[in-house]
């Protein structure tokens, strides 16, 4: 098993988030095996039932153990978001912890929960990182079927099968299961088109008449994804946040693997130095800084700039409070292109940024000019700090 590099059991209540297949069950259980702990996993249909019907027994049940546990584990809580009431008055006046795991923070916000009051730490699960994968990390593979933490345990034809279902399975167990849209037939549709759209401007019109819904459904597709951890938006960079809002954002889907499923592609291999590869080394690129900057709580605002002629794109802006941001140009070829470090560079100055970093599969590391080239996992380490 993995270990899970940025994550460790909080000395309180916590709360863990993350799409379905990124561990966290798994997660739990490793942690809380030798910790006096009570799992009560709500994706088993008669457990669901039962604390649907009346939540009060998880309270009177805990008061008639004799041996009282450590901890509580929710597992997948939204599907009884009225345990999180109890959950914080039972830490209120028991002292007991809660884990409380979840792939959908949609129904907790849509029930108005408070999500114990600032009682409980925030963290979330993602597919498996760089970082994480260490040895095992193999780019070629990355690109071909993503990182979600099962895949490690299959081989080829079984990795196929596991992404394929992977859809089914979230759309049966968390769109149907939730009722979180009435008909499932376009959002089924809306999933592959979202996934051919990955890492483009979106342009909501043409999406809405290629699915067959009104322009406010799009929209609202897209943030039943983002409630559900299965991507997230990037918006376009202004140093004025107003301003940004207004220019439509990108969306990437949370793992490769999953998006290449999604839009019906696994039978391409992503080849180096085609496009499609670029496409598929951008996004890998971007979401591991989304990762990242998630688990070491950089607070790192993302988003991409275009230039109003669309002539020139950088692909990822950091930005954070009064600090001038960080440019990244992210490139898939193993050779450093100094025209295209020269026009990054010239671009760049237009931001007054803090660096500038052009990342490749280069695996050598040079400054031209103010722009720091670097092969990519070094650079990624050089701006989280690792």
């Amino acid at each position: 098993m993995i270990q899970r590099k940025y994550l460790t059991l909080p000395s309180q209540s916590f709360f863990l988030f993350g799409a379905r297949g990124t561990g966290k069950s798994s997660w739990l259980k490793s942690q809380l095996t030798h910790h006096n702990a009570w799992y009560i996993d709500l994706l088993d249909p008669e457990e669901e039932d039962r604390f649907r019907q009346r939540p009060k027994t998880l309270e009177n049940e805990y008061l008639a153990m004799k041996k009282k546990p450590k901890w509580i584990v929710l597992d997948e809580v939204q599907r009884v978001p009225k345990l999180l009431d109890l959950a914080h008055r039972m830490i209120e006046n028991y002292k007991v912890k809660f884990a409380l795991s979840g792939s959908s923070a949609r129904k907790l916000k849509r029930g108005g929960s408070n999500l114990l009051a600032g009682r409980a730490f925030v963290n979330y699960l993602f597919p498996l990182t760089y970082q994480e994968l260490g040895k095992k990390f193999d780019l070629e593979s990355i690109l071909k079927w993503g990182s979600l933490p099962k895949l490690l345990s299959l081989k080829g034809n079984e990795k196929e099968k596991y992404l394929r279902a992977y859809a089914l399975v979230y759309l049966n167990e968390e769109i149907r299961a939730e009722q979180i849209v009435r008909n499932l037939e376009p959002f089924r549709e809306f999933l592959r088109i979202s996934a051919q759209h990955n890492g483009k401007i979106l342009n909501y019109a043409n999406i809405s008449k290629d699915v067959g819904s009104d322009i406010k459904t799009i929209q609202s597709y897209f943030q039943i994804l983002e409630d559900t951890w299965m991507g997230f938006h990037l918006p376009a960079y202004h140093e004025s946040i107003r301003k940004a809002q207004r220019q439509r954002p990108k969306f990437f889907w949370f793992d490769v693997g999953v998006k290449r499923a999604l839009e019906q592609t696994l039978d391409m291999i992503p080849k180096s130095g085609t496009s499609y590869y670029g496409d598929c080394f951008e996004h890998f690129i971007i979401a591991e800084v989304f990762r990242l900057n998630h688990y070491l709580e950089r607070d790192f605002r993302l988003a991409y700039f275009e230039t109003q002629n669309s002539n020139a794109e950088i692909d990822l802006v950091l930005s954070k409070g009064r600090r001038r941001p960080i440019v990244i140009e992210i490139k898939s070829t193993e050779k450093i292109n100094e025209v295209e470090v020269t026009a990054l560079e010239r671009l760049a100055k237009d931001f007054n940024p803090e660096k500038i970093y052009y990342l490749s599969r280069s695996d050598k590391a040079q400054n031209i000019g103010s722009v720091l080239c670097r092969p990519w996992k070094a650079g990624l380490d050089e701006i989280f700090g690792l």
